[in-house]
């Protein structure tokens, strides 16, 4: 249970503000089709996450645990800092006749690919060698977070400066980084 638990806190609280949830407000707002959207969130995520769990575990086979933690503390220390740098709304999804769940499946997967929660999710599988743990909290964690943006949309990023949001997310990270680096 802390496997998911920590995965899916360190993954909730680094999207918010993220592009992915810039995404989902984007996608929410255009088609106004909440249970199309997250479903093809809830696929993205799970194929994303899924393959990022699995090379996080084959990477921690392949460094020597010594090397491993030090990699680990210096990456979340990285995300620290990198969360702090607000994302920019990539234009939003282009015109597409493939309706919302195909357009947020793909756009989501493709979204991922080498962002900071896939990155987190690889640290995080190497860490814990439990994929499907893993998988699990962080799905659950973009879930939530994108959620929000979906269901309640320009409203909550009104009342909730993402500044403050990106700041304790940063501060989860490092929290990580120290507790990996100093061996907790």
């Amino acid at each position: 249970m802390d496997v998911i638990l920590q995965s899916f806190l360190l993954v909730a609280a680094s999207e918010m503000g993220d592009k992915t949830q810039l995404l989902a407000l984007v996608l929410a707002l255009r088609f106004r089709n909440p249970t199309a959207i997250m479903s093809g969130i809830l696929l993205a995520t799970i194929a994303n996450h899924g393959i990022a769990t699995l090379f996080g575990g084959w990477l921690s086979q392949k460094v020597s645990p010594e090397h491993l933690r030090l990699a680990l503390a210096l990456i979340f220390f990285a995300f620290a800092l990198w969360i702090l740098v607000p994302d920019k709304d990539e234009d939003g999804p282009k015109e597409t006749r493939f309706g919302a769940f195909l357009t947020t499946l793909v756009a989501f997967f493709l979204a991922e690919m080498g962002d900071k929660t896939q990155l987190a999710t690889v640290a995080l599988g190497a860490k814990f060698q439990a994929p499907l743990l893993v998988t699990l909290g962080t799905t659950l964690g973009m879930l939530f977070s994108d959620g929000l943006a979906v269901f309640f949309g320009e409203r909550f990023t009104q009342k909730i400066p993402l500044k403050f949001v990106r700041i304790g997310a940063a501060l989860g990270f490092a929290v990580f980084g120290a507790a990996i680096y100093f061996g907790s």
